[in-house]
């Protein structure tokens, strides 16, 4: 059994609508409901986890979603990361890493299950659908300011790990290398033998 062939299958609804901007959307939830049954044939189990990472001085919290077959070994994971609000009207500090702790596991989900979201604005960036755009400023930005940091702190593990998660997006690396300067692109290329 392999991922191809679960991912292939998985049909994910964009159940959700958001009312401001007039868009639908899917939740990690509707991914989780969608892919659920699908696992369950091949015998696998999912599970989400959350880490929260310091960059800078701003709090991040990296998401990881992996498959687990019968001995509970993983086969499969993927990795994202969402930046906490410093602050957001109406909400207190838990709803703001919650709300962050959501965008991060759906975006790791949508990574492990190449479920692309390149037409799925699902902020309050509704302009993102109605002009075309690839891929979400704001995740982009994130990526940006994860790498920088692994760069600066000579994280070549962590490095390697948004690399990976970033394969899984091809508009969103190319998004990324672009706003890299020449020397950060240089410490990559030697990371990674030049791919």
């Amino acid at each position: 059994m392999s991922l191809c062939s679960i991912q292939q299958r998985l049909k994910a609804p964009k159940g959700q609508m958001n009312s401001f901007g007039g868009y639908k959307y899917r939740s990690c939830e509707d991914i989780l409901e969608a892919v659920k049954p699908i696992l369950k044939d091949y015998s696998y189990a999912i599970g989400i986890s959350d880490d929260m990472v310091l960059v800078g001085d701003r709090i991040y919290v990296k998401a990881t979603a992996y498959i687990m077959d019968k001995e509970n070994k993983i086969i499969a994971a993927a990795t994202a990361f969402a930046r906490e609000a410093e602050t957001k009207k109406g909400m207190d500090d838990s709803q703001i890493t919650g709300t962050a702790s959501s965008y991060a596991r759906k975006y790791a989900l949508n990574g492990l299950f190449a479920i692309d979201d390149t037409k799925d604005a699902d902020t309050n960036e509704a302009h993102d659908q109605a002009t075309g755009a690839r891929i979400n400023k704001e995740q982009k930005q994130d990526y940006l300011t994860v790498i920088r940091e692994q760069i600066a702190t000579l994280n070549n593990d962590g490095l390697k790990e948004t690399l990976d998660e970033l394969t899984l997006d091809a508009p969103m690396k190319r998004a990324v290398w672009a706003d890299l300067s020449e020397e950060q692109q240089k410490v990559i290329k030697s990371l990674t033998n030049g791919s």
